[in-house]
């Protein structure tokens, strides 16, 4: 059985779309990104510490699943904003320019044979977006929608407007690379 070591209803809603099995049990950790860490380097551990939370009260032998995404416009590193005022920030500093979406995936469990397996990866994807007006980002962030994002917005939602382009997984971006995830269980023996 899959777990996915999220409340992110984007990610579970993938999984659902793509038919992937799975249980949810949400890991509650810390994320604060520490002094010096890279945007590839935190989102790596903290999916890793949340597949660990979650493993740690479950039963041998499950398979868990856990995520973290985060947006880096320059040196910044974009998580979920902390108000209206903070996802206007951030719209403003991607307004106009292309940023990376990294997700960490951490995958570990059992193989159907009993081998303990440990996967770590990375996803990235490019986005641009289209120059936005203060009107625009105001509007915005008063929906509400921006404040559970990562990077304050939602490319599934009323920002797709504003994307120009993008390179990359596009699942990667709403949440969850689905295409990487659906490898690795395959590449571990793990099926529905």
């Amino acid at each position: 059985m899959l777990i996915l070591a999220s409340a992110s209803p984007r990610r579970a809603e993938l999984l659902r779309s793509a038919e992937i099995k799975f249980r949810v049990h949400p890991a509650e950790i810390t994320e604060e990104l520490m002094a010096n860490e890279s945007p590839r380097s935190f989102v790596l551990r903290l999916a890793e510490e949340k597949a660990a939370t979650v493993a740690g009260r479950e039963a041998s032998g499950l398979c868990i699943l856990a995520a973290d995404t985060v947006v880096v416009v320059d040196e910044h590193v974009l998580g979920k904003p902390a108000d209206a005022d903070d996802a206007k920030r951030m719209l403003r500093l991607l307004s106009g320019r292309t940023h990376e979406v990294m997700t960490g995936v951490c995958l570990r469990g059992q193989n159907p044979d009993g081998r303990a397996f440990h996967d770590l990866r990375l996803e990235s994807t490019e986005v641009c977006f289209e120059p936005l007006s203060d009107r625009e980002i105001d509007d915005y962030a008063a929906t509400g929608e921006p404040l559970d994002k990562a990077g304050a917005y939602a490319i599934q939602g009323r920002a797709s407007r504003w994307i120009s382009s993008i390179r990359g997984d596009y699942c990667n971006v709403v949440g969850l690379p689905v295409s990487l995830v659906y490898r690795m269980l395959r590449e571990h023996g793990i099926s529905d």
